[in-house]
């Protein structure tokens, strides 16, 4: 009686261990503040816009890549800034 009860003990111990080191939601729970794969917010099931702060880092990232050229960026730049 004692063996199986340590080896259900120890069992039930590692299962609560590894679900919780890989974040597995069992209940069907959601991620209620989690990021997408751009980094963005997403707040339950909607994707909160990026701030203008946000766009701007991204869009210089872009250009640092190589990804638009300076004058796609300038462009860009002045169309969230609204100064164009």
């Amino acid at each position: 009686m004692k063996p199986i009860f340590i080896s259900l003990f120890v069992g039930l111990l590692a299962m609560v261990l590894l679900t919780g080191c890989l974040d597995l939601r069992l209940g069907g729970g959601s991620k209620s503040d989690t990021t997408n794969a751009d980094q963005h917010p997403v707040v339950g099931q909607q994707l909160v816009a990026p701030t203008l702060g946000q766009q701007l880092v991204d869009l210089q990232k872009a250009r640092e890549a190589g990804a638009i050229s300076d004058q796609e960026y300038q462009d860009q730049r002045a169309k969230l800034l609204g100064t164009k």
